[in-house]
């Protein structure tokens, strides 16, 4: 059994944290901090925690932290974490941190689409882009995680087998995505009320969503050469859920034979990567409260373009979840301890 500290466990990724971690067998949730509700019980806050955990939320404590605690999660917002993340890594301490402000290596991609500059490139330099699928052999030895965003984790496992078998034209990538409210977070902001989303559908941050250099940096990497993609984000009037739908041209002589055999090959043997064909193309549904990425593909011989369908949750694989596999990795245990779960369904 391992000790494990959640700072900030009182946000949608916090809770799911919380949710999934009761289900792992070598692990105890020690220590929970929060901001604005420390002193009280947990499931005075979440009350669906009542007789599920007995623990109170505390203010952040860092000789608490580092004495009561063997990993810790960081699930603050963007910005935040540079406050906490240091001082724990002098300490000893492995974290995973939720947030988006160790996933980029330029800083001065921070300066252009988070709006601040970074005080730690040496941190930059040391952290480890957390998507196990990816980058699975460098997780394992690292001391900070940089758990990816939602969007990236949905579009890069969905390009990672026809980039690394260069099957596609590279600058060719358009990527259409929707999302569930939950995206954006637990605090309270005038588009996401329910009024103003409800019986809607929407684009926004059209062309300057802050994950596009995310999703850039490790296209880049797996194509081993510069990608830039179009990237749309919408708004979906749901709780859950990530959609993306990918296009991308493919090279000449590459079809669905091709396409079929990259897929498969790559992700034959990953448990948390189902590969789904038509007629059953990846829905939220199916995904939904689970660590799984769904991937579907077509081709359309008409305009030579490759179709590519990914769905996940956006709590799970695209954040908790994927923290907690992380955490595996980072403790040598099997990548799926805690994960496997089906959905709820209907």
């Amino acid at each position: 059994m391992i000790k494990v500290g959640i700072i900030g466990a009182t946000g949608y990724t916090g809770i799911e944290l919380l949710r999934l971690l009761k289900f792992h067998p070598q692990v105890e949730v020690t220590c929970i901090t929060s901001t604005s509700q420390q002193g009280e019980e947990i499931s005075q806050v979440h009350p669906h925690f009542q007789r599920i955990y007995n623990l109170k939320l505390e203010d952040f404590n860092l000789d608490r932290i580092v004495q009561n605690t063997d990993i810790i999660f960081c699930a603050l917002p963007h910005g935040l974490a540079l406050e906490r993340v240091p001082e724990l890594l002098e300490r000893g301490k492995k974290v995973i941190d939720l947030s988006a402000d160790f996933r980029l290596k330029d800083p001065r991609d921070y300066s252009k689409w988070y709006q601040y500059d970074h005080p730690r490139q040496d941190l930059l330099e040391k952290s480890v882009y957390g998507l196990p699928e990816l980058r699975r052999d460098e997780i394992k030895e690292a001391d900070l995680v940089a758990n990816p965003g939602c969007y990236p984790t949905s579009i890069l496992l969905a390009m990672k087998p026809l980039l690394e078998m260069d099957l596609i034209e590279p600058d060719s990538i358009v990527v259409d995505s929707k999302s569930g409210v939950s995206g954006a977070g637990r605090g309270a902001k005038l588009p996401f009320h329910f009024t103003e989303c409800t019986e809607n559908f929407k684009a926004y941050r059209v062309a300057n969503h802050q994950h596009t250099p995310e999703i850039e940096q490790e296209l880049s990497y797996i194509a081993k050469d510069k990608v830039t993609i179009t990237f749309t984000p919408h708004l979906v009037p749901m709780i859950r859920g990530i959609l993306s739908t990918l296009y991308g041209n493919l090279k000449a002589g590459v079809g669905l034979e091709e396409v079929q055999e990259a897929f498969y090959n790559i992700y034959g043997e990953e448990l948390f990567i189902r590969l789904r064909e038509e007629p059953h193309l990846p829905e939220t549904k199916f995904v939904y409260g689970t660590n799984f990425c769904d991937l579907g593909f077509t081709i359309d011989e008409r305009t030579g373009r490759v179709v590519v369908i990914s769905a996940i949750d956006n709590l799970v694989k695209g954040a908790a979840g994927q923290a907690v596999q992380n955490m595996n990795l980072l403790q040598g245990w099997s990548e799926e301890t805690g994960l496997v779960q089906p959905v709820v369904y209907p």
